[in-house]
């Protein structure tokens, strides 16, 4: 891989494990303080909220501007942010009010960088190395998924927790210090009025059918997954054996996604699209495996099959992206995609409790096991979806006044004295 990915790749990797620390901290600050579970409520819901206010302006100026920029930007603004969050909890001065806000603050840098960096990781590589970046990407966010929260529990526990958001705030550094240290450039062309770049991403989206399909596919899926994402955890606390249960679940399905990016880093099939859409149904054992049989044993065989098959299908997707999706257009796509989630899962969530006390958890967690399988399935049912087949390159641009979309072709990079 070249200088520019492992940075990228450190830089990431080292935010991804500062995360896990504000996810734990955030619990354990607002609780011991003397807040209860609405406060912790209203804060999440604060970022989210602003996730969805700001993803698709993300998107444009990730395509108006050069992506490692706004990324900087980005990182500096939640590195302030944070070190703010830990200052307030150190010195107790504990206020809901001043909490949302820095919520607000660093959430809307961060829907800024999620876009900034979909439009940047396929400059980093050759068009015919994108998969196996993407899967290490993939790779790397699971074994963070992993470690990380292990290690946040033990330090938040002997530390505090205004030293796991001091962490998170350190993890943003690094990761700005990476992407600033990032050389290669992006093709830029002239701007236009900014309601109109985001009409035109939309238009690339229903241009294509399989885009189209699998956006609107994701987003009944990720509905259905906001619900057992709040059902799981109920049914290991009641049925398996309480918080142990927890754990190793979790243990399972970061296996999944090891084991998922690492099969993405080898198998390149030519319909890569319809290979990822093959293995996404495999969520829906995973989630039935909670009714029936209903043991640990098979819960967690299920959430390693189900979890490698969810991340196969995110590098397909990514790599599919990349190929067919003009550069210019990116990071507004991205931030589309990104939005149907950040929409999809709060609104499960919240259906969640009401659909449960209603119907029962086992029919609830049946159902949206089968919506999992049917939203698959509805994906594949397109013949975009089943037809695309890998290039190997950029994706061709209709402006001929545009320069190349690749800035760093492979003929390039073999030569980069730094490329390992």
């Amino acid at each position: 891989m070249t200088r520019d990915f492992r940075l990228l790749a450190i830089g990431q990797g080292l935010s991804w494990l500062g995360n896990a620390f504000q996810t734990v901290a955030l619990a354990v600050a607002v609780i011991s303080t003397g807040g209860g579970a609405g406060d912790l409520g209203l804060v999440m819901a604060t970022n989210i909220l602003t996730l969805l206010a700001g993803t698709l302006f993300g998107g444009i100026w990730a395509d108006r501007l050069q992506p490692q920029r706004v990324m900087v930007a980005s990182d500096l603004i939640r590195f302030a942010a944070t070190a703010g969050i830990a200052a307030m909890f150190a010195t107790g001065g504990y206020d809901l009010a001043g909490l949302c806000a820095l919520t607000v603050v660093s959430a809307g840098a961060g829907s800024f960088f999620s876009p900034a960096m979909s439009s940047l990781k396929p400059l980093l590589v050759p068009a015919e190395d994108r998969q196996k970046a993407n899967a290490s990407l993939s790779l790397l966010q699971s074994a963070c998924g992993v470690a990380g929260p292990a290690a946040a529990g033990i330090t938040v526990a002997a530390f505090g927790a205004p030293t796991g958001f001091s962490i998170n705030a350190v993890s943003f550094l690094a990761s700005m210090v990476a992407a600033a240290m990032i050389r290669v450039r992006a093709p830029r062309g002239p701007r236009s009025p900014m309601i109109g770049e985001l009409a035109a991403g939309l238009r690339e989206i229903r241009g294509r059918d399989w885009l189209l399909a699998n956006l609107l596919g994701a987003t009944a899926y990720h509905i259905a997954n906001g619900v057992i994402l709040v059902l799981v955890p109920l049914v290991a606390m009641e049925r398996l054996g309480g918080p142990h249960a927890i754990g190793w679940i979790a243990a399972a399905e970061g296996l999944g996604g090891v084991i998922g990016s690492a099969i993405g880093m080898r198998f390149r099939p030519r319909r890569l699209l319809f290979a990822g859409l093959l293995a996404l149904p495999l969520m829906s054992v995973w989630a039935f495996a909670y009714v029936w049989p209903g043991t640990l044993a098979a819960i967690m065989i299920g959430a390693v099959i189900g979890y490698a098959g969810l991340l196969f299908y995110d590098v397909a997707w990514d790599t599919s992206l990349q190929e067919n999706v003009p550069h210019r257009f990116l990071g507004r796509v991205a931030s589309w995609d990104y939005m149907a989630s950040f929409l999809a899962m709060p609104v499960g969530n919240a259906m969640a409790g009401p659909l449960a006390d209603r119907f029962g958890i086992d029919r609830v967690l049946t159902t949206c096991a089968c919506v999992l399988l049917l939203a698959s399935a509805a994906m594949l049912a397109v013949p975009g979806s089943r037809r695309l087949t890998r290039t190997g390159r950029p994706a061709e641009d209709d402006e001929p006044d545009l320069p190349p979309t690749d800035p760093t072709p492979a003929a390039a990079l073999v030569s980069d004295p730094h490329r390992s």
